[in-house]
């Protein structure tokens, strides 16, 4: 009877302290996480329709990279648009120095910083600490390769990306595969940065990669947006432990 009265007096104890967690805790967290988001939805400075603070300001950013100067540029970012995009390419064959730049009538919607605004939490922060993987032949159709004047050279491939709190570029010097060498061809699959060697069908011809160069730069504000997402995902993982302390309990049945 005592053993019985025990039971009854503890699960009464933990009925009390849940419905204070549900009641207290889950509100001021979900707060919490409220004024964490808005945080970091501001970071992102995306342009919102009908929005009042007028056009979203433009920051420019140098790409750098140690110990080479084969590629150099100046990226101008305007909240999720890469609205202009400067580079300098020396041909390491050659030291022949090309220059490129974006049209003026183009921009580059970074898809990565859309989803990571639009997407849940955890997803949301995976858009930014892991870039998709490409095929050389999704970076040679994507649209980006017409965004250039001059018209990139057909042996030059570019992509950008998001990388934790860097904006990277990647440019691809390519040689033409010779139909006499074909023989041992064996296409890349995808991947976040291809390695010199790689081989892909482009139309009807085949390519392989001759160099590959990659420079980047610090965007400072993604790397707030991404602490505030780690900080959100760590509140809701606490939540949902002490949630899990009690339907443990509540599931228990002793035999």
């Amino acid at each position: 009877m005592a053993a019985t009265m025990a039971t009854q007096g503890e699960r009464a104890v933990l009925e009390e302290e849940f419905k204070w967690l549900l009641q207290e805790e889950v509100h001021a967290v979900l707060r919490q996480l409220q004024d964490i988001l808005k945080e970091a939805s501001h970071r992102f400075a995306l342009p919102t329709s009908g929005s009042s603070g007028g056009a979203v300001k433009q920051e420019n950013f140098v790409l750098s990279t140690s110990g080479t100067d084969q590629v150099k540029g100046v990226m101008t970012l305007q909240g999720d648009a890469l609205c202009q995009a400067d580079v300098n390419l020396k041909m390491p064959r050659n030291n022949q120095l090309l220059h490129f730049a974006f049209r003026e009538d183009k921009q580059w919607k970074l898809q990565q910083l859309m989803d990571a605004v639009m997407l849940q939490l955890s997803r949301a922060r995976n858009r930014l600490t892991t870039p998709a993987t490409l095929t050389l032949p999704e970076i040679a159709s994507s649209g980006l390769t017409k965004m250039f004047t001059p018209v990139l050279p057909p042996d030059i491939l570019v992509n950008f990306y998001i990388n934790l709190n860097k904006l990277c570029l990647t440019v691809y010097q390519l040689h033409v595969m010779q139909p006499s060498t074909t023989k041992n061809f064996k296409p890349a699959g995808g991947s976040v940065l291809h390695n010199p060697g790689a081989m892909f069908e482009f139309g009807s011809q085949r390519y392989e990669v001759s160099h590959v160069h990659k420079v980047e730069c610090v965007v400072p504000w993604l790397n707030d947006a991404l602490v505030f997402f780690t900080v959100s995902l760590q509140l809701c993982q606490q939540l949902k432990d002490k949630i899990s302390v009690f339907s443990s309990y509540w599931n228990y049945r002793p035999y």
